[in-house]
């Protein structure tokens, strides 16, 4: 039924039974509190960006969000999904780069609250208080507030807070009105330095959990959400779902530090790049009226949607600082320029209205079949000084369909194929258009695959096909289109309770990216996409012990070698990483709380991570994280 839309009662505040692995559904990506699991993130999806694409939802309604750092502050937040393939089954408007869904903490039927103290062995250290306070029998409110020092793997930390409003009011039956507010506030964070070397090879990186950048080239910037939900029993059968949302990403310093045209004995040029304040911000919503008819053994669901963006962008203006040779173990300990010389922000006004309908057809015990259509109509302004306004203009239909049938009462089969409107991401940091926004693209998807339940654990294994534009450098290290890629993969998933005492989480993607070269593009463009590894296997295990309240958990992580530089003449070694930790659940002052334990990374290897083409970071070395959490 549509009034199923709504939200139902409040569950308890609880933030010591927060357990990724016994809470996710599948292995394609999930996080809950300050857990973390699967083999896809809100940054990386069947080897692209959900996120980037624009292919965001705040329970369930679409969502624009400003920039890299605007994203919802944790209190705010009870739970993260990735959904694609049979996961995103339902959904209507799919979208071909995956869908994150992010399902909103709301207040309880009861006064509550969850404190949260966290350290790890770098130098982290925090506190996050959160809470419900019922006002009435019609209106809660939900709060939050962290307080928190993050010290980063590559030796640079941050000081950071946030606050979050959140009320839940229900008037009268069948209706929802779900304001919300947070702001996060960033200060001294430092820019780590990242290696660019001088030929075809991995340069020597620092010693791990070193800073040897420029002390005063800190990140300062705060982000805010500000939104709100409406849910609207029309009828038995009808519901209205209304979200609108803001966000705000207001950049007020930023630096990147580079040693750039690194020599394999680990001597380069020390580079800081400044860039002046910007603030980049998005209004976006959605409207979906949605009509359900019961028939039998069948339920036919109509959704007519409307959805609004409009976003101002700024970028451009960096000021390059050369301070000339240096070398791995020196740090850049030069005096912060009274002044930089920026030159003129680039500009860009983007709007986007989308209509849209959708059909999902359910027949109990024989199968689904859904299909959905759109017009969108795209503007984007750009402003580059110098070179007058450019406007971009253009009005794509976008479709979708799926089905799936039972083809017992344990197994399920399905296909489908998406066409959607995504964006693509900024020019990477090392990019001579650094920072500024990569066109909007049309990309496609075919995928098929299927689900067995067995007893309490679901196997869930797919194929599929996506073919997008693809980006990188040029001979005059410029990021643009330079082909279009195809990536054809097979994932799967394994989840559930193999015994009463042991849950199971595992996944894997396996991926073969081929790049097509447009013709006239300068330079050399290999055939695979950089930073694409073939595969990525991942497998997470809880055992409850025998001993009352304890926990275990473990995590292993395998990545396969992948391609470093737009030419292919790089390659980023294969990477393995195992976790082992646990969970104690215990009272304390006659309160539930969970002392949370974490080593990772037991090997202590660190490898690259690719930040562009030719353009690497360092990964984590081995450290160890805990919690306590606890609940009044």
């Amino acid at each position: 039924m549509a009034a199923a839309c709504l939200s139902g009662p409040a569950a308890a505040q609880s933030r010591s039974s927060d357990n990724a692995i016994t809470q996710a559904e599948d292995a394609f990506g999930f996080s809950v509190g300050r857990e973390t699991l699967g083999i896809y993130n809100a940054g990386n999806a069947r080897g692209f960006s959900p996120t980037s694409a624009g292919n965001l939802r705040i329970d369930g309604l679409y969502y624009d969000q400003a920039g890299f750092a605007a994203s919802l502050v944790s209190p705010l937040v009870n739970s993260t999904s990735i959904k694609v393939g049979l996961s995103a089954q339902g959904y209507p408007f799919a979208a071909p780069s995956g869908i994150v869904d992010i399902g909103l903490r709301k207040p309880g039927d009861k006064a509550a609250a969850s404190i949260v103290i966290n350290g790890d062995s770098f130098g982290s250290a925090g506190v996050e208080v959160d809470g419900s306070l019922p006002i009435s029998s019609t209106l809660g409110l939900a709060y939050g507030v962290v307080l928190s020092r993050v010290a980063f793997p590559d030796g640079t930390d941050n000081l950071n807070h946030s606050q979050s409003l959140l009320l839940r009011w229900r008037p009268a039956k069948g209706i929802e009105i779900i304001p919300f507010w947070s702001l996060y506030n960033d200060y001294n964070d430092e820019a780590g330095v990242f290696y660019s070397p001088s030929g075809e090879f991995l340069p020597p990186l620092a010693k791990p959990h070193r800073f040897e950048g420029a002390r005063w080239s800190d990140f300062r910037f705060t982000a805010t959400n500000q939104g709100v939900l409406g849910n609207f029993t029309l009828a038995s059968d009808t519901v209205l779902r209304v979200g609108a949302f803001r966000s705000v990403q207001d950049q007020k310093s930023s630096f990147t530090n580079i040693l750039a045209n690194e020599l394999p004995d680990g001597t380069g040029e020390r580079i800081v790049i400044a860039d002046p304040p910007t603030k980049n911000r998005s209004v976006s919503g959605e409207v979906r009226l949605t009509h359900s008819i019961v028939d039998g053994p069948r339920l036919h669901v109509i959704h007519l949607s409307l959805r609004e963006r409009d976003a101002h962008r700024q970028f451009g203006g960096s000021a390059v600082l050369d301070y000339g040779p240096g070398r791995i173990g020196q740090i850049l300990d030069v005096p912060k320029p009274t002044s930089f010389d920026f030159g003129e922000v680039s500009r860009q006004h983007l709007t986007q209205t989308t209509y849209g309908m959708a059909y999902d057809g359910r027949w109990r015990n024989v199968g689904e079949i859904s299909f959905s259509i759109s017009k969108a109509h795209f503007r984007k302004t750009t402003a580059i000084p110098g070179d007058g306004l450019a406007v971009a203009r253009f009005s794509p239909w976008l479709y979708n369909g799926t089905a799936a049938v039972n083809v017992t009462k344990t197994v399920t089969i399905y296909a489908g194929y998406a066409r959607g409107l995504e964006e693509s991401g900024l020019a990477p940091p090392n990019a001579a258009n650094r920072n500024s926004p990569l066109p909007t693209i049309i990309t496609t998807q075919k995928d098929a695959g299927a689900r067995i339940v067995l007893g309490s654990v679901k196997l869930v294994g797919g194929l599929f096909d996506l073919t997008r534009p693809y980006f990188g450098f040029d001979s005059s290290n410029v990021f643009r289109q330079v082909g279009t890629v195809e990536s054809r993969g097979a994932e799967f998933s394994i989840s559930g309770n193999v015994t009463p005492q042991l849950s199971v989480v595992a996944g894997g993607v396996f991926i073969d990216g081929k790049v097509a070269r447009d013709a006239g593009v300068p330079g050399v463009i290999g055939s695979k996409p950089v930073g694409l590894s073939p595969h990525q296997l991942s497998l997470n295990a809880n055992w409850k012990t025998p001993l009352k309240g304890l926990e275990l958990d473990t995590t292993v992580i395998n990545r396969a070698r992948a391609p470093g530089t737009t030419d292919n003449l790089v390659i980023i070694p294969a990477k393995w990483r195992w976790d082992v930790g646990g969970h104690y659940h215990f009272k304390l002052a006659g309160h539930d709380a969970t002392f949370r334990l974490q080593l990772f990374n037991i090997t202590g290897s660190t490898g690259y991570n690719v930040q562009g083409s030719g353009f690497y970071g360092q990964n984590p070395s081995r450290f160890v994280q805990g919690f306590l959490s606890v609940d009044f």
